[in-house]
C-alpha cells in the first residue's frame, strides 16, 4: 500500500480499538468492521493504530505488523495511518518507525521512552528522536505526556526538538495544566514551519479546543469520532453556541470514560460499543480485567444521555 504522500498530522484523528476473541488473540474481522466504522465518518484527517487504544504494551511485533497489515488493507487507500511508536529503547523505536513505513504508515506517533520516568535531559530526547528521525522520513508526532509523570517534555526542551528534528509536525498534547496547554498551543503553531498542537485532553476537549489546537488526536474517537468532527468544525468556524450543545453530549460520556481508574478508559469504550452493537465483545489482555455490570451500566446510562441509546437501550442514530 502506498502511503498519502505530504500528510501533515492535523484536524480529527481518532484512535482505534483493537478487538479480541475470549482465548485473547486478535479478532481480525472485528477490527476490520471496527476501521470500517471510522473511516466512514465525514471529517476525519488520519486514523491512529499500535497505541493506547489497541493496548499496544501487550502486542508483540508480530501482531503489530498484523495490525498495520490489516488496517492498510482495510483504510489505507482511503485515509491516512498514523502508526505508533512504542518502545523504551531508541533502537527498537527505529526498527518499528522502519517497518511502518515499510507497512504504508503516513506519520508516526512517538511514545516517550519508559525510562524517562527515573529522569531525562534535552539531549535524551534528541537521541531517541534523531534515531526515530534517521530510520524514517515520516512526520512525527510527539507524544507529550503531563510534566509529573516524567515523560513529558520540558518547553525548553520541546522547542529543540522541533528545532533539530525537522520532521516533527505535531505534537499529540496532554498537558493537563491549562496554560501550558495554551502555551504550547502559541509557541509551536506560531513557528516558521508551524507544529500542529493535537488535543487528547479528551476528558476536556471541548475548552482545550477553544484553545486553538489545529486538531485532536483520541482514543474515545473509537466510539464518538462523529462528536468530535462536529465539535472540531464548530470551534473552527467560531459557532460556540453549537459547539456547546455538542459538548453537551460529549460531556456524560468523558466523564464516565475518563473515571479512575484512569487506566480503565479504553476498556469502558469497548464495552460502549458492544452496547452500540459495533462489537461482539470487550475483551481485554491481561493486566486489564473486564469492568463489572455496575460500571457497564453507567456507561449505558452515558449513552442514553448523549443520545445514542434510547432509553431501552436500543441504538439511535447519532
Amino acid at each position: 500500500m502506498a502511503r498519502h504522500r505530504d500528510y501533515v498530522p492535523h484536524g480529527v484523528i481518532p484512535a482505534a480499538l483493537l478487538p479480541f476473541h475470549d482465548d485473547l488473540s486478535i479478532d481480525e474481522a472485528s477490527f476490520r468492521s471496527h476501521l470500517r466504522d471510522l473511516a466512514a465518518v465525514e471529517g476525519l484527517s488520519a486514523v491512529t493504530i499500535n497505541a493506547h487504544s489497541t493496548e499496544v504494551a501487550s502486542c508483540t511485533e508480530d501482531e503489530q505488523r498484523r495490525v498495520m497489515e490489516i488496517a492498510g488493507d482495510e483504510i489505507g487507500a482511503t485515509m491516512p495511518i498514523v502508526h505508533g511508536i512504542w518502545a523504551d529503547g531508541s533502537l527498537e523505536a527505529a526498527q518499528i518507525a522502519r517497518r511502518a513505513q515499510a507497512g504504508g504508515a503516513s506519520a508516526l506517533l512517538v511514545f516517550p521512552p519508559a525510562p524517562f520516568t527515573l529522569g531525562q535531559t534535552a539531549e535524551m530526547a534528541l537521541a531517541h528522536f534523531k534515531v526515530v528521525a534517521d530510520a524514517s522520513d515520516l512526520p512525527l508526532i510527539i507524544f507529550q505526556y503531563p510534566l509529573a509523570t516524567g515523560q513529558g517534555y520540558p518547553p525548553a526542551t520541546l522547542m529543540r526538538l522541533c528545532d533539530e528534528v525537522p520532521t516533527i509536525r505535531a505534537i499529540k498534547d496532554w498537558t493537563q495544566i491549562v496554560p501550558q496547554h495554551e502555551n504550547h498551543v502559541r509557541m509551536l503553531q506560531s513557528r516558521s514551519r508551524p507544529v500542529n498542537v493535537l488535543s487528547t485532553n479528551s476528558a476536556w476537549l471541548f475548552s482545550s479546543l477553544v484553545l486553538g489546537c489545529n486538531g485532536l488526536l483520541s482514543g474515545s474517537g473509537s466510539v464518538i469520532a462523529d462528536f468530535q468532527a462536529q465539535l472540531f468544525r464548530a470551534v473552527q468556524r467560531n459557532d460556540l453556541a453549537e459547539a456547546r450543545r455538542l459538548n453537551d453530549r460529549i460531556h456524560p460520556l468523558a466523564s464516565v470514560f475518563y473515571s479512575d481508574p484512569f487506566v480503565d478508559m479504553h476498556n469502558r469504550m469497548k464495552e460502549a460499543l458492544v452496547l452500540l452493537g459495533r462489537l461482539p465483545r470487550a475483551v481485554v489482555r491481561p493486566p486489564l480485567v473486564k469492568i463489572g455490570e455496575s460500571e457497564i451500566g453507567r456507561i449505558r446510562d452515558a449513552l442514553i444521555k448523549a443520545g445514542l441509546l434510547d432509553t431501552q437501550g436500543k441504538r439511535k442514530a447519532a
